[in-house]
């Protein structure tokens, strides 16, 4: 594989003492008791090359061939990092009251700009581990690449995918001197698309074709006012004379 590529990458991810943590396998999210079900089970869109997986990683995809399965494993250095005891902090009772805070046992909370969890409770005080989860362990990883996109419009639909994975068939791609995607009524007013459109932008032009690139998003007329200008229409057609024979 190449810098630039789209894949689709099926895969499985083990911690250190061998706890899956991650597939793209329904049947084993749900042997390991890790199913989810809004999560969508298939192999997942990648753009090799392009910064979201873990550095290891895509260097061993760009090493790998279609259809090859491959497994890597990656220190905790090179994952997510060793585990710093000065990111566990000691909080009061009273300053999580204070931020409106109800502390339970492994709940994850935000404390400013920092996401942590909570490894224990005692009267008066909480304990907040401000560690990465997967800190302080190995990560392996088995793989195969399922799938290499070459098509320009399937291209569109993956990038589209990897940014926003909703009604993914209602969305319609013209490739030609310019690329336009007529964006689905559910996409209009969902916030995360407002996000989501930005991202795919400038994905499609890097990675697909320097093109213009339309975004069409149609607004039809209320149904009251159809109704409204077609009887207008109708009692306009009936007060019309008659041409004289």
């Amino acid at each position: 594989m190449e810098k630039g590529d789209i894949i689709r990458l099926q895969y499985d991810s083990y911690t250190d003492d061998g706890k899956l943590i991650e597939t793209t396998d329904a049947e084993k999210a749900k042997a390991a008791g890790i199913y989810d079900e809004h999560n969508v089970y298939k192999p997942m869109v990648v753009i090799v090359g392009s910064g979201r997986l873990l550095k290891p990683l895509e260097e061993e995809i760009k090493k790998s061939n279609l259809g090859e399965e491959k497994e890597i494993t990656i220190p905790p250095e090179e994952a997510f990092g060793v585990r710093d005891p000065n990111n566990v902090k000691v909080l009061s009772m009273r300053e999580l009251e204070r931020r409106e805070i109800e502390p339970e046992l492994g709940k994850t909370i935000k404390i400013g700009d920092k996401y942590g969890r909570i490894t224990a409770i005692s009267p008066g005080r909480v304990v907040i581990d401000f560690n990465h989860p997967l800190a302080g362990k190995s990560i392996k990883y088995k793989f195969k690449i399922a799938e290499k996109i070459d098509n320009e419009i399937d291209k569109i639909k993956a990038i589209i995918e990897l940014n926003y994975n909703k009604d993914l068939e209602k969305f319609i791609i013209e490739v030609g001197d310019s690329i336009t995607i007529t964006v689905p009524d559910s996409a209009k007013i969902d916030e995360n698309w407002l996000i989501a459109k930005f991202g795919i932008v400038g994905e499609i032009r890097e990675y697909v074709g320097n093109k213009d690139i339309v975004l069409k998003e149609v607004y039809l007329k209320r149904a009251e006012e159809k109704k409204e200008e077609q009887s207008k229409e109708t009692k306009t057609e009936e007060n019309k004379p008659e041409n004289p024979t």
